[in-house]
């Protein structure tokens, strides 16, 4: 069985696409697996058929793999659904070449907001990725994670059963769940799959919105023309169901600070969903946040915007908020992270324009 390394399927996602590269065709993909069905192979699904080739790989990282293009059959992209047939050709692909690696110890602080013998909440940074991934394959959380626990019998931070529950994007700042156990792994990863946890984000975007709240469905994918991002479908063929719920908390006339919260954990999903309805968050590089989208074309006011892209160097967004059930005792807890500094100081800025 063909091992299922982390630079692969599970890592093309989110905070680990930090290059500002151009859109990759099938051409410039990389092969990372390939299979030749036997002569007399059954008809039987593509995610089945992947699934019991390569080691660790869960269905749905291999669904998720096809929902971008990245599964190949006889030099067609195809659907999860596609039945494989005898002496087809099966590529997994992606744009990076494929790397293999151990998660190194990394003497790296963390910010630790609860912990017991089972499970930790870590207060992430902006500008840290969780996992290592194409170009980042050390200063993550993980190894952090591995140098925190490098003492601890039976902890290995490079076992899949162990370890981060979710994940969120290298420069969002927040919350994170991570089992010590793979019981712990097991209840917490059921929570976020049911739906039951409870995941609030404080989110400056442009705009003043109009509706005080609302709730945004939308399938989520990545964009077939920049595979660095994701965009909304709206016909819902494509790409994942995703659901954001938000209320405005303070406007700021060109700006708006929203809280949103997840029924979903989709790449990208707050960032994709509020640009959908037209408010990018402030400062999103990577989906035209750091452009003057609202305000007046004044030398005074480019300004303003220009100090306040200094003052919060990366999308304004924060996981502030998260809650479960104690994976033993069944206890719920809640745990809330403050602004960060530079999210704090760049909303002082927009209030206080309001007051001049």
């Amino acid at each position: 069985m063909e091992k299922f390394p982390f630079d692969t399927i599970d890592e093309i996602d989110g905070d680990k696409l930090n290059s500002d590269s151009d859109s990759t065709s099938i051409n410039e993909l990389y092969e990372h697996f390939r299979f030749t069905a036997d002569r007399g192979q059954t008809p039987v699904r593509v995610d089945k058929f992947l699934v019991d080739r390569i080691e660790n790989a869960s269905r749905n990282r291999i669904q998720s793999a096809t929902e971008r293009g990245y599964v190949i059959v006889n030099g067609t992209p195809v659907r999860s659904n596609y039945k494989v047939k005898p002496c087809d050709t099966i590529q997994v692909v992606m744009d990076r070449p494929r790397h293999d690696f151990e998660v190194l110890p990394e003497n790296i602080p963390l910010n630790i907001v609860y912990e017991d013998s089972c499970v930790m909440v870590v207060d992430k940074p902006s500008g840290m990725c969780v996992h290592p991934g194409h170009g980042n394959y050390n200063g993550t959380m993980l190894n952090a994670l591995a140098w925190y626990m490098r003492d601890k019998e039976g902890f290995n931070v490079n076992d899949p059963r162990l370890g981060l529950v979710h994940r969120i994007d290298k420069d969002t700042s927040g919350l994170l769940a991570v089992a010590k156990t793979p019981d712990a792994k097991t209840s917490l990863g059921r929570q976020f799959f049911n739906k039951t946890t409870k995941r609030l984000y404080s989110a400056l975007v442009w705009g003043n919105v109009k509706n005080s709240e609302g709730r945004i469905e939308a399938s989520i994918g990545r964009n077939p023309k920049d595979r660095l991002q994701f965009t909304v479908f709206p016909d819902g063929e494509q790409g994942r169901n995703a659901a954001t719920n938000y209320r405005v908390i303070e406007r700021f006339g060109y700006t708006t600070l929203v809280e949103c919260r997840l029924e979903t954990g989709r790449t990208h999903q707050i960032r994709v969903h509020l640009k959908h309805i037209g408010h990018t968050l402030f400062n999103d590089s990577r989906y035209g946040g750091n452009e003057i989208l609202k305000g007046e074309n004044t030398v005074k006011y480019r300004q303003f915007i220009s100090n306040c892209l200094e003052i919060c160097p990366r999308q304004a967004l924060h996981a502030g908020t998260l809650g479960f059930k104690h994976p033993i005792t069944g206890e719920e807890l809640f745990f809330e992270s403050p602004l960060p500094n530079d999210m704090a100081m760049l909303i002082d800025k927009w209030k206080n324009s309001l007051r001049r």
